[in-house]
Parts: C-alpha cells; sequence; structure tokens
C-alpha cells in the first residue's frame, strides 16, 4: 500500500528537501570550516600549508605561518625528508567580548616533506620574511643535473 504524496499548488512535496539542502550545505562547507587536516603520512598539518618547487641544485620549501613567532618554529632534517613543525599559541584575552565568528585557528603542526636525497643540515638555509618560511635544501653535488649535449646520428 502506497502512502498518499502530499502536494501544494499541484506539485508533490518532499517533506526531506529541506533536510537534504541543509546536509548538503554542511558536508559542502566541511573542508572550509576545519583548519585542520592530515598529511599524506598520517601528519597532522594544522596551519601549514605548503608550496615545494624543485631547482636544478635545491629543493625549496615555503609555508605561510601568519602570527606564529620564529622561536615557536623548528626545521630538522629526519633521513630523507625536512620536517617543518612548531605551534601558533592562542591568545588568551578573552574577558568582556562576546564572540560571534572564530575562525582562525591555533595549536601545533607537524609537515614532512619527502626528498629524493639525504639532505646534509649544513646545505639547508631557513628564512623567515613576512610571515612565510622559506626553506632551501641544496641538492648533493653528485645530483646536480648536469647539461650534457647529445649528438643527434643520422640513421642508415
Amino acid at each position: 500500500m502506497r502512502l498518499p504524496v502530499p502536494t501544494f499548488g499541484g506539485r508533490e512535496l518532499d517533506l526531506f528537501e529541506g533536510f537534504r539542502r541543509d546536509f548538503d550545505d554542511l558536508l559542502r562547507d566541511f573542508g572550509r570550516r576545519l583548519p585542520v587536516s592530515w598529511g599524506p603520512a598520517g601528519d597532522f598539518t594544522g596551519l601549514a600549508a605548503l608550496d615545494v618547487a624543485e631547482t636544478k641544485d635545491a629543493v625549496e620549501i615555503s609555508t605561510e605561518l601568519p602570527g606564529v613567532d620564529e622561536a615557536d618554529v623548528k626545521v630538522s632534517v629526519d633521513g630523507q625528508s625536512v620536517v617543518i613543525s612548531g605551534e601558533k599559541k592562542s591568545e588568551t584575552e578573552k574577558k568582556d567580548k562576546s564572540w560571534h565568528v572564530v575562525e582562525r585557528s591555533y595549536g601545533a603542526f607537524r609537515r614532512v616533506v619527502p626528498l629524493n636525497f639525504t639532505p646534509d643540515p649544513a646545505n639547508i638555509k631557513a628564512t623567515s620574511d613576512k610571515g612565510v618560511l622559506h626553506v632551501r635544501a641544496g641538492k648533493p653535488p653528485e645530483m646536480v643535473a648536469k647539461k650534457v649535449e647529445i649528438p643527434i646520428n643520422k640513421a642508415k
């Protein structure tokens, strides 16, 4: 036995339309509202989104760390990886405030950048400028690409 479908103005009403729309909005916005994620190696990425580029003689890593004190950031080498970790500490003054929106995130972060070589810690340079951390891991001399011209011979 089929129950009658309610209608309004000759149109069938979907009793779950509002719920479905709200749920779709929740799923679509979930990634934007959650300021943390897990990296491919299971590392908590927290705040630090990366740009990684390779040149002929180095791997260059940049990450924006707004509001993070340089003393709270650590760059290290672990095997064939560069590890960037730290913590953005929250501001604790909340008295006499009625919060309406809280989108800034705080907490620890850790990013591991795998390399295809074991970096020499003496050949890694890290600088910070306007809230952006730049790390340059120089390649070992045997990996630096050398341009070699290959002659083209006529086929016989």
